[in-house]
């Protein structure tokens, strides 16, 4: 997960703020819930402050920044596969209605996945430097 000792460390510490944020919303309406969202927002923080002082070390990265437009469109095939399937099941109470607009879902999220997202990591490839 982590690289270096100090990655780790932040890691580890935003992982259990997460934890204990997400513990203090669940039981937001008691005392106890709203004290620990607030610690675990306050862990949350100083572990992505520490994540900010740990970056200047890391050194320049091992490639060149990646095409946005096709990182964009492989996203948005993802989103919009999700949406497929999201809205395809309201649309009718029939299985076979609902199995359609899921496989239709699915073949446009893995479209986006599977060609869009690994063409724009080709297009500055390490291996092509």
């Amino acid at each position: 997960m982590a690289a270096t000792t100090s990655q780790g460390k932040s890691f580890t510490t935003f992982i259990v703020g997460i934890t204990v944020t997400a513990a203090g919303i669940a039981y937001f309406s008691s005392g106890l819930g709203k004290v620990a969202c607030l610690i675990g927002l306050v862990v949350v923080a100083l572990s992505l402050a520490g994540f900010f002082k740990i970056k200047p070390l890391e050194g320049k990265t091992g490639s060149t920044p990646q095409p946005f437009v096709l990182q964009l469109a492989g996203v948005g095939a993802v989103v919009l596969g999700w949406l497929i399937v999201l809205y395809g099941i309201h649309l009718t109470s029939a299985v076979a209605g609902r199995m359609v607009t899921t496989l239709v879902g699915l073949a446009v999220t893995l479209a986006g996945v599977l060609y869009f997202l690994p063409a724009a990591s080709r297009k500055n490839a390490v291996w092509k430097a």
